[in-house]
């Protein structure tokens, strides 16, 4: 795995990207392949759930693929950063919102979603971080 020597924290990226992959192909494969159940229990409309299902599964990949190093720089990891950001904004922004109908179950999934998608911009903007910061900060 070749990680670009600007990252201030190269391991902890790719296990949070990684992470992050694996968090996000799961609930797309959840959103897609039970759409119909999830929407009952959640009252989130069907095709939302699934749409957002399908638009998430290349991203998980591309998530995959730059946490095994393939095409990992810091602009494609900000870029990582910023679009789980955007994520986690819109799911919260959707619960407080109103924008779609939801039930209890549907809020705590939306919220769910949000929080934990922040975690991963956050956890993602530390491990980029600043090198020379990482690197003083790692020496007695």
């Amino acid at each position: 795995m070749q990680t670009p020597s600007n990252i201030a924290r190269p391991a902890l990226l790719s296990r949070v990207l990684l992470i992050d992959a694996a968090a996000t192909g799961a609930s797309a494969l959840l959103m897609c392949l039970a759409a119909s159940p999830l929407a009952a229990l959640t009252e989130l409309p069907e095709g939302l759930l699934r749409g957002v299902g399908v638009a998430l599964l290349p991203f998980a990949a591309w998530l995959a693929r730059l946490g095994l190093g393939r095409g990992l720089t810091r602009a494609t990891g900000w870029a990582v950063v910023v679009s789980n950001g955007l994520y986690a904004l819109a799911c919260l922004l959707a619960l407080m919102a109103g924008w779609v109908p939801m039930n209890g179950l549907g809020a705590a999934f939306l919220a769910v979603q949000g929080v934990v998608v922040f975690a991963f911009a956050g956890t993602g903007a530390l491990a980029l971080g600043d090198r020379t910061r990482a690197v003083a900060a790692s020496r007695p």
